[in-house]
């Protein structure tokens, strides 16, 4: 299968605590997927696995501790020189919309100012530059004329956010990075913006990494999902596998946390866990062994090794023979 993002053996460690008495935390725990042409791509998980480290490593936002990223064949420090090439074919939409948009700024003036740093050699006059923001505007439900001069706080969270993925399609990408895109966003937004994804894969060829700890719409509008826990992927593969007979433990726990008694209840209520606890990822063995029901002795000494099973990839030592 033809690879456009691949991240290999990619690890994130931090130091934190006082100089005296300093900590190092592993973040992201040597981790490997790759998202293919015209893919939707999930990484799932509670807050604090890793998710969006990840994202910010293949952003280029921060640096890996150890492992490689490469898009369209090349590593990541190749694209470094030819950085605007990478930011035009790599896209990203984040969390919260109101964070994208300067306040003291009018929307516009963002559409304007990704036109003239991406689109310089298509883009002769300001009628052109118009036509082009009024069209990516209406692809997500939106209109020049609605946005002209209007300032962030003048619009709606769901408004805004529908806004700052016009704002990323200005440059055509091949890649959109979303990360978190519908937590802030009601059950008819959330469908609204998972169909436009699926929309822009099947329409545009697009691809999107969707990161995200809302199971129900990772299982509707992704083809393959990773799920994260405590820096590692413990389980990966295609979707309806992944989620509809889970391996891991910890994928079950996910699964079980996800409401089926009431269809619209899935797009309105978060998986509820544990916080992130510093103690999980010190473990030494599986991250997941103080909280596994099936946890054996060698699991909390022994790493887990990755083992294919059909088309999934899970890390358990229940699955491993050579144990």
């Amino acid at each position: 299968m033809a690879r456009l993002l691949e991240v290999r053996s990619l690890t994130k460690t931090f130091s934190i605590g006082s100089m005296l008495s300093r900590t190092k935390i592993t973040a992201v725990d040597n981790i490997s997927f790759h998202v293919g042409p015209a893919e939707i791509f999930a990484l799932a998980g509670e807050s604090g696995c890793g998710k969006t480290t990840t994202a910010k490593m293949v952003l280029g936002f921060e640096e890996p501790t150890a492992g490689e990223i490469s898009f369209k064949d090349k590593p990541l420090s190749a694209w470094r020189l030819k950085q605007r090439e990478f930011m035009k074919d790599v896209q990203a939409i984040f969390q919260n919309p109101f964070e994208t948009f300067n306040p003291l700024r009018p929307v516009d003036d963002f559409f304007f100012e990704t036109v003239h740093n991406f689109n310089n050699h298509t883009i002769r006059s300001r009628k052109d530059a118009v036509d082009l923001i009024d069209l990516k505007l209406k692809t997500v439900g939106l209109s020049f004329e609605e946005v002209h001069g209007r300032y962030p706080n003048e619009f709606s969270g769901g408004q805004l956010q529908r806004a700052s993925i016009a704002r990323a399609l200005l440059t055509n990408p091949s890649l959109l990075i979303a990360d978190e895109p519908v937590s802030m966003a009601d059950a008819s937004l959330r469908m609204s913006i998972v169909n436009f994804f699926k929309r822009l894969k099947e329409e545009f060829k697009l691809s999107v990494l969707y990161i995200t700890h809302d199971l129900a719409t990772a299982y509707y509008v992704s083809d393959r999902i990773a799920i994260m826990f405590r820096g590692n992927i413990v389980e990966m593969g295609p979707v309806e596998e992944v989620l509809l007979a889970p391996k891991h433990p910890y994928t079950k726990l996910l699964r079980e946390s996800v409401p089926e008694n009431d269809p619209e209840k899935k797009w309105t209520e978060k998986i509820a866990l544990a916080d992130s606890e510093y103690g999980e990822y010190l473990r030494a063995g599986c991250k997941f062994a103080g909280r596994c029901p099936i946890a054996y002795d060698r699991c909390k000494s022994e790493v887990p090794r990755e083992v294919l099973l059909n088309e999934v990839i899970v890390k358990c030592h229940k699955y491993d023979e050579s144990g």
